[in-house]
């Protein structure tokens, strides 16, 4: 009986005039040749390169309009101006807040929970301890995010004037209120970026839970925030909709 010939394979993806590769991919011999990348990746480049031509003004203030007179369309300009002055007026509007307030337990479910029915209240429970960096620094970025962000109410109450018994440890703690519900809690810092938490940490919690849409012209240092990576994958705890967990915090 004949040996069997061993028929050398070259590199099955090289198909130059020395191979015989087209043959033996003729008779099934050799896979068919995967499909080239290149289309896909010229389409993909290409599709962003469109997406970010057509948006190139979304983050544009007034002023930088103004200085885009000779560079761009009249008529496509002035589109993009008439937007942004309504999308101005419409924050305008809703910013009736502007400042942190501090809370009473008592007169929490009012000024939580029944408020959330009308816009995302947010609540810092505090440190009872002056030592507490995390604490010191949310109450800070609680100021900051309040002027910016009218139409959000941020509130501050002591954790364990809020509930009896909390732990201080847990502290901070935010509390995100919404339709009357708890939707999301973070508990300390840590599960943000610590004590190295910036205010586009935190914007970036805002988007998360509905509170900004992610195309909020307020929220330019986002970008910036993206180019270093998202920060650490937060695990946000969403609370239990049950009644004895509803008591604890109205």
């Amino acid at each position: 009986m004949d040996n069997p010939v061993n028929v050398p394979v070259d590199n099955p993806n090289d198909d130059t005039e020395w191979t015989r590769n087209d043959i033996l991919r003729k008779h099934g011999v050799i896979p068919e040749k995967p499909p080239s990348p290149t289309p896909l990746i010229e389409e993909a480049l290409l599709e962003a390169r469109k997406h970010a031509y057509d948006h190139r003004l979304v983050d544009k203030g007034l002023d930088e309009l103004d200085e885009l007179e000779d560079d761009e369309d009249a008529e496509f300009l002035e589109k993009y101006r008439k937007q942004r002055i309504a999308e101005l007026s419409s924050i305008s509007q809703s910013s009736v807040f502007n400042q942190v307030y501090p809370l009473q337990k008592p007169d929490y479910s009012r000024d939580v929970t029944e408020a959330s029915r009308k816009a995302f209240v947010l609540v810092h429970l505090t440190s009872s301890l002056g030592t507490n960096i995390e604490s010191r620094l949310l109450t800070e970025l609680w100021q900051e995010l309040a002027r910016k962000f009218g139409d959000i109410k941020f509130c501050e109450i002591r954790g364990d004037m809020c509930i009896e018994g909390y732990p201080d440890r847990n502290t901070p703690t935010i509390l995100v209120y919404h339709d009357g519900d708890i939707r999301r809690q973070v508990v300390t810092l840590r599960e943000l970026a610590g004590s190295k938490t910036r205010i586009q940490d935190l914007e970036e919690l805002l988007v998360e839970v509905g509170a900004l849409e992610a195309n909020d012209s307020r929220l330019l240092h986002l970008r910036s925030h993206n180019e270093r990576g998202l920060s650490t994958t937060r695990n946000i705890v969403p609370t239990s909709n049950s009644a004895d967990d509803d008591s604890d915090w109205e």
